[in-house]
């Protein structure tokens, strides 16, 4: 007969008497409902519903809804850009049945985010906490309006941290968060809280036909772009002006030229009098770095295209039959589209 666990004797070294069972299931099951629970109660009342028509050019005006969260008592909501990106017109209901018009602050596709602005004050607003000190596991609760059934509240955890993610427009969308919480069309612009009801993220995008994997803009990004929506009612980045296509560089040309990565952008076509064109960068070049930074795709030069660099003289080094050269280029303010 083997030895007794250790985790199953008593103090005095005899088997101790098993536990009624459910009972460390019901006080583990108890403290996760209250988590749940509380953090749904502060934060419910300021998640609303919003009904959105959009205008598109002479074809009707067809209606989506989506969610969003007031962030400050004078009626400020966080919501998704594709919610309300070129909406004629939007309302919000909360779950009091208060219902707003809102008006656009800006919105920024790039991020999926967007700031509205309601005619109220006093408001039950959320609090935004942090998504820098998120660990992979921890309790994430979603609430939102799937599919119009409003003030609907899932619960999950942090499936993973760090993600990239394509906004609709394509550019790639930076430190995502995967959650298991479940979210659905309509829970777009919805908070993502942690167990305290602080929000970690703003609910953003699932993927069709998976079951599990839903991912929501952490609320540092969030957070940072709220600050340059209301500052310049929209977010400032640079721009080259040319069009590019991620390409692989052969094993000789990357050894020739001491590279340290196997893959660049080639140079398509340049904008006519764009910052590109205006420092020599011609059709067939390869871009290797932009100031000093390998540039391994389109994606990396979108990173270090930030709004400091614009105006800013910065070193591109391109292959050109060949060779590799250093161009000066001064990036430009992207238009907003």
């Amino acid at each position: 007969m083997g030895s007794i666990p250790a985790f199953l004797l008593d103090e005095s070294g005899h088997v101790a008497p098993a536990a009624p069972p459910g009972d460390g299931d019901a006080s583990l099951l108890d403290a996760y409902s209250r988590a749940v629970v509380g953090a749904a109660e502060r934060v419910g009342p300021a998640v609303a519903h919003l009904e959105v028509e959009q205008a598109r050019g002479g074809r009707g005006a067809p209606r989506g809804t989506g969610s969003g969260f007031v962030f400050t008592p004078d009626g400020l909501l966080l919501t998704n850009s594709h919610v309300v990106h070129g909406a004629r017109a939007v309302r919000a209901t909360f779950a009091d049945g208060a219902s707003y018009d809102v008006d656009l602050i800006g919105d920024d596709p790039d991020t999926d985010i967007a700031v509205v602005r309601i005619g109220a004050g006093g408001l039950v607003s959320a609090t935004l906490g942090t998504s820098r000190a998120l660990r992979v596991g921890q309790l994430a609760i979603a609430i939102g309006n799937p599919y119009g059934f409003q003030h609907t509240v899932t619960a999950g955890v942090v499936s993973a941290l760090g993600r990239s993610l394509r906004a609709q427009n394509g550019r790639l969308i930076d430190d995502v968060i995967q959650t298991d919480a479940a979210l659905n069309p309509g829970n777009s612009g919805g908070p993502l809280v942690d167990s305290h009801g602080d929000v970690i993220g703003v609910n953003t995008a699932i993927i069709p036909f998976a079951q599990g994997i839903c991912f929501a803009t952490a609320i540092d990004t969030a957070k940072w772009v709220v600050s340059e929506l209301l500052r310049h009612g929209k977010v400032r980045r640079g721009y080259l002006g040319f069009a590019g296509a991620n390409i692989a560089l052969s094993r000789r040309s990357v050894r020739f030229h001491e590279l340290t990565t196997e893959r660049a952008v080639r140079v398509e076509s340049t904008e006519r009098g764009g910052p590109a064109e205006r420092a020599g960068l011609e059709s067939g070049d390869v871009i290797v770095a932009y100031d000093g930074q390998p540039v391994g795709g389109i994606d990396d030069l979108h990173r270090l295209l930030i709004a400091e660099r614009v105006g800013k003289e910065a070193s591109v080094s391109v292959l050109r039959r060949g060779r590799k050269l250093d161009l000066a280029v001064i990036a430009a303010e992207r238009p907003v589209s």
